[in-house]
């Protein structure tokens, strides 16, 4: 029977993130798994935690939203450790591409019986990060500065904090001049944002990538070129069902490696978590990752 360390980040959606592993650790002890469980201080924390369990052959469970779940399943990229997610953030994209439950008793099945699967993971690579791992996508653009407003936000939680935060990102937009590299070959727009994706998913259950697969080896580059304000609120409300690749101003490429440039210093954010600017360069790791799903 598998040993699990759950890897928490205690203020995960709206500081309900715990409380959601309560009901799950229930039914993985009564299904003979053990569990151990550690709050982390800190993304630096979460990987620190997650690397020491894996090192004792403990099934490694990311507790919390996609920055958690980025942080652990990342910091174990390109190893043997065996990883699980947790959906309980406010977005759980990554965990929405994946299929996986959030009904404890289904997700619990999954833990103690699924079989591993081998997904890839985007290397993300800035004068901040130096080759950090994460999982579903990296963004540069009104999206960031959007991301960036919900998280800060302390009177809204959930997809209201999404929307006020895109609200307040695209009332304040002015457009960006991108210089987007993919595998060698430059393409130069303007717009809203440049998406590197591996999962389909961003943004709170918005299908940015339709066709993006997270074990093909390949990162979906989707480009929201420059229009008008009043369409590209139509451009955000069809990404609930990926209609809006099929507007002109949408562009998708398909690449293992993006660099992305601006003509300013944009945010750019990486599964739900923004913490510094462009340029960045994002390298997809083919089957880099163990996962339960």
């Amino acid at each position: 029977m598998r040993q699990f360390t759950a890897v928490v980040n205690p203020t995960a959606g709206g500081s309900q993130g715990a409380a959601a592993l309560i009901p799950l650790a229930r039914l993985l002890r009564e299904g003979g798994a053990e569990l151990e469980v550690e709050y982390s201080r800190g993304l630096d924390h979460a990987r620190t935690l997650a690397r020491r369990a894996a090192e004792r052959g403990r099934v490694v469970l990311g507790v919390g939203g996609d920055g958690m779940a980025g942080c652990v399943a990342g910091a174990l990229a390109g190893t043997d450790a065996l990883v699980g997610i947790v959906p309980a953030g406010r977005g759980n994209d990554f965990a929405r591409a994946l299929g996986l439950p959030s009904e404890p008793a289904a997700l619990a099945e999954v833990l103690l019986r699924g079989e591993p699967r081998k997904v890839d993971a985007i290397e993300v690579e800035s004068a901040v990060h130096d080759k950090v791992a994460v999982l579903g996508s990296v963004y540069a653009g009104v999206d960031a500065v959007a991301n960036r407003h919900a998280n800060a936000s302390r009177l809204l939680r959930g997809a209201a904090s999404y929307y006020m935060g895109g609200l307040r990102a695209v009332l304040g937009w002015r457009t960006a001049h991108y210089r987007v590299t993919v595998d060698g070959t430059l393409h130069e727009r303007s717009g809203y944002t440049v998406i590197a994706a591996n999962s389909g998913y961003y943004g709170f259950g918005r299908h940015i990538a339709p066709d993006a697969a997270v074990d093909d080896g390949l990162l979906d580059v989707v480009i929201l070129n420059d229009s008008p304000r009043r369409l590209f609120f139509t451009v955000m409300r069809e990404l609930e069902d990926g209609r809006h690749i099929r507007r002109p101003q949408v562009e998708v490429l398909r690449g293992r490696e993006v660099r992305i440039e601006a003509d300013r210093p944009l945010p750019y954010g990486a599964d739900g978590e923004v913490e510094a600017v462009l340029p960045v360069t994002a390298r997809v790791l083919p089957g880099a990752l163990t996962l339960l799903a």
